[in-house]
């Protein structure tokens, strides 16, 4: 007998395409089950918000005072973002209906068009991009740290009700200030669309202010206030829920922030389209 002939009883390690097909596999069975759990604890971290915040008013137990307090931190932080993010895409979008009216000689309507824009689908959508990245953020690392540093569970054990006394603040804080900052970003936005319009692009300020006023209606401003609110209540809901579960130390804070913004974008694209398809049919326009 050789030493060839003798077994080798050294397992041999795995291949880089065994794990990464191992990992995959496992991802792919896991994945569909966190999400459902997340979104599980997502809509009832909502509905049991929803419920103390009208409770809580109602019996004059509502923390007024943090209710102040995150909502002048909300429009601090997110206050001067979404102005500056409001002018240009405003602009941009006046540019493209002018262009777009000058082509098919209409360019009466480039008021109408770039307004109407404005009101129905910038300005919301703006207002909760800028509220996810800064607001959620901001609010998800805030109760990460206290949740890793043990705050949450100490509240708890002391019989304080963590939804009462952090969530239900925020949450109202959030729908005050993304109706708040939907309507500043509804002026700044037709601001800026007029003022390009008329002095970048030569087109006349009257008919610009006759084209919007034609079209333009009351429900389209109300549309916007009920996504801004809606929105404020996705971004505080996602974010609050992300934090409160937060676990890993400093890295797992910092994931969860990571996956609250992601996750608060993509909800609100898909909302927003949501939104848009059900007014549109319920609210036809035989015209523009």
């Amino acid at each position: 007998m050789t030493l060839d002939d003798i077994p080798n009883s050294q397992p041999t390690a795995p291949s880089a395409v065994t794990e990464i097909a191992a990992w995959s596999t496992g991802y792919v069975r896991r994945h569909p089950v966190a999400a459902l759990q997340t979104v599980g604890r997502q809509v009832a971290l909502g509905r049991g918000a929803l419920r103390y915040l009208a409770t809580d008013i109602v019996t004059r137990r509502f923390p007024l005072d943090e209710f102040i307090a995150q909502s002048a931190f909300m429009v601090r932080t997110s206050l001067l973002p979404t102005v500056a993010v409001a002018l240009p895409i405003s602009a941009t979008l006046s540019i493209q209906f002018g262009l777009l009216a000058g082509q098919v000689g209409a360019t009466a309507l480039a008021g109408a068009a770039s307004g109407l824009a404005v009101i129905r689908q910038s300005a919301p959508l703006v207002t909760a991009i800028l509220l996810a990245a800064a607001v959620g953020s901001a609010l998800c690392a805030d109760l990460g740290s206290r949740k890793i540093r043990d705050e949450i569970d100490a509240l708890e054990v002391m019989g304080i009700s963590v939804l009462r006394r952090l969530v239900v603040p925020r949450l109202a804080a959030g729908v005050v200030v993304a109706m708040a900052l939907t309507g500043v970003s509804c002026f700044v936005g037709f601001l800026a669309g007029y003022l390009f319009n008329v002095y970048v692009q030569d087109g006349t300020p009257g008919s610009y202010l006759a084209t919007f006023s034609s079209f333009a209606t009351s429900g389209d401003l109300y549309l916007a206030m009920v996504k801004g609110a809606v929105f404020g209540v996705i971004v505080v809901v996602i974010s609050c829920e992300k934090g409160l579960n937060t676990r890993g130390g400093p890295g797992g804070v910092a994931n969860a922030v990571n996956a609250a913004v992601v996750a608060s974008i993509v909800v609100l694209m898909v909302v927003n389209l949501g939104f848009t398809q059900l007014y549109t049919m319920l609210f036809p326009r035989t015209t523009l």
